[in-house]
C-alpha cells in the first residue's frame, strides 16, 4: 500500500461522511479513541440547550418535562442495540469499576454455596482491585490465573466468572459464547466487562447468554471525559439479583419515601443514586451518532484500519525491535493495536509533539486505537510515516519525552 491507495480507500469509504460528524483539531491525528472517543459536534449544542433551557429556565421540572428521570433507560435501551440486548435489559449508572462491584456481588448472592469468583492475570487493573476489594469483604475467593488456565478454574465451587471482552493492552478478544457456555456447564455465572466492545464491536450478549454485563461511556461510545458507564442483566436474573449499594434510585417506588428498601422488581434495582445529567445528556450524543452508522461496516472498517497499521509498521519500522501484541487474526482482535517497545512512553511522547495521539500503558506499551468513525486509511499511512521518522532518528531520545505525566 502506498498513499495513493489510501486516498482511494478513503473516496470509496461508505463511512467517511461521519468523519464531519466530529470535532478533530486540524493537522492532528488522534490514534486514542479507545482511551477517550472523539467529540461529537451535536454534544456542545446539546449540553448548552440543557443547561440554559432544561436547567436554567424550567429547573427541577425538567425531571419530567425534559425526561431526565428516565435517561438511565432511555440510554441504556439505545446502548442495548449496539451490544446485542434488549432496551430493558441495559441501563446507564455509575462507573464501570462501581457497576462491576453491584452486578459481581450481585452474582455471589445467586449463587449461594459458592464462593469461587475466577478472572484473568493481566485483566484491567480495576477489575482485579474491586474483586479483592468484595472478596476481603464477604469471603469469597478470588483466583487470578493465566489466561490458557481459565476455563480450567472454572469448576463446582465457581460462583462468578469475570472477563474483559477485548483485552485493554494485547486487544485480544474471547469468544464470548463459548467462555459463558464453559461457565455454566459447570454451573457459574458470566460476567463480561464490555469497555473495549461497547461501540467497537459487533456484541451478541443474548446470543452467547451472557448473564451481566459492565462498559464504559468515554471510549468507543464517544460520551466524554468520566462519562457514565452501563450495566447489563438478563431478564432471567433481574427479579433475583440483589445490588450492595441501595440507593433511592433502586427502589420500586423512589418518591414514596418509603422507611425501608423495597427493591424495584426489575434492572432499576441496579441504580442508586441521582443520576448526572450532564454526564448522560453528553453520552446520549456519543451513542445516537454511532446508531446511525451500519454496525458491520463499522467494524469491517475498523478491522481494516488496524490490519493496515500492523502491515506498515512492521515493513517500515521493521529495524527498531517494535513487538506486536496479541493475535494477528483481525477476527480475534479489537480496534486498537499495541506494540512493545523498550521506550514506548517516550515514543508516544514524541509522536504526540508531531501531532499524532496515541498512549503508554505500562510497562512498555504504545497503544493506538482506530474508530472507524473518523479515522480514514490516510491518518494511518501517515501516523506510521510519522513513527518511522520518530524511529529512525531517534526524536524519542530527548529527556522532556521521559519525564512522566500524571497521565500516560
Amino acid at each position: 500500500m502506498d498513499r495513493a491507495h489510501a486516498l482511494a480507500l478513503d473516496a470509496a469509504d461508505p463511512l467517511a461522511r461521519f468523519r464531519e460528524r466530529f470535532e478533530l483539531p486540524e493537522g492532528l491525528i488522534y490514534l486514542d479513541g479507545n482511551s477517550l472517543g472523539a467529540l461529537p459536534k451535536t454534544t456542545a449544542p446539546a449540553l448548552e440547550d440543557l443547561v440554559r433551557r432544561e436547567w436554567g429556565r424550567d429547573l427541577i421540572t425538567s425531571w419530567n418535562k425534559a425526561g431526565w428521570i428516565d435517561a438511565p433507560a432511555r440510554i441504556g435501551g439505545k446502548i442495548a442495540r449496539l451490544v446485542g440486548a434488549a432496551a430493558h435489559e441495559v441501563a446507564v449508572a455509575d462507573s464501570t469499576s462501581v457497576n462491576l462491584y453491584k452486578l459481581a456481588a450481585g452474582a455471589l448472592s445467586l449463587r449461594p454455596g459458592r464462593r469461587k469468583i475466577v478472572t484473568e492475570r493481566g485483566n484491567f487493573h480495576t477489575d482485579v482491585y474491586i474483586l479483592e476489594g468484595l472478596a476481603a469483604l464477604t469471603g469469597a475467593v478470588l483466583e487470578v490465573v493465566p489466561t490458557e488456565a481459565v476455563l480450567d478454574a472454572i469448576d463446582e465451587t465457581t460462583a462468578l466468572v469475570v472477563l474483559t471482552h477485548v483485552h485493554y493492552a494485547s486487544a485480544r478478544m474471547w469468544d464470548m459464547a463459548a467462555v459463558t457456555a464453559a461457565a455454566h456447564a459447570r454451573g457459574a455465572l458470566m460476567l463480561w466487562d464490555l469497555s473495549h466492545t461497547a461501540g467497537a464491536l459487533a456484541c451478541d450478549l443474548t446470543g452467547a447468554g451472557a448473564d451481566l454485563a459492565v462498559g464504559c461511556g468515554y471510549k468507543h461510545l464517544n460520551g466524554g471525559p468520566g462519562a457514565p458507564a452501563f450495566l447489563y442483566v438478563a431478564e432471567r436474573h433481574q427479579a433475583a439479583i440483589r445490588s450492595p449499594l441501595q440507593g433511592w434510585m433502586g427502589h420500586a417506588e423512589p418518591f414514596a419515601f418509603e422507611p425501608s428498601f423495597r427493591p424495584a422488581p426489575d434492572l432499576r434495582a441496579q441504580l442508586c443514586g441521582t443520576p448526572p445529567i450532564l454526564g448522560m445528556a453528553a453520552l446520549e450524543c456519543g451513542v445516537d451518532v454511532l446508531l446511525e452508522a451500519d454496525r458491520a461496516e463499522a467494524q469491517a472498517k475498523g478491522r481494516a484500519l488496524c490490519a493496515q497499521f500492523i502491515a506498515l509498521v512492521e515493513s517500515r519500522c521493521a529495524a527498531h525491535g517494535l513487538r506486536l501484541l496479541g493475535p494477528r487474526p483481525m477476527d480475534q482482535r479489537g480496534l486498537h493495536v499495541s506494540f512493545a517497545h523498550p521506550e514506548a512512553y517516550a515514543v508516544v511522547q514524541a509522536l504526540i509533539a508531531r501531532g499524532v495521539i496515541g498512549d503508554f500503558r505500562a510497562p512498555d506499551i504504545a497503544r493506538f486505537g482506530f474508530p472507524p468513525l473518523y479515522l480514514r486509511h490516510v491518518d494511518v499511512w501517515d501516523a506510521v510515516e510519522i513513527l518511522r521518522q520518530v524511529l529512525d532518528e531517534r526524536a524519542w531520545d530527548r529527556p522532556e519525552f521521559k519525564a512522566r505525566a500524571a497521565v500516560t
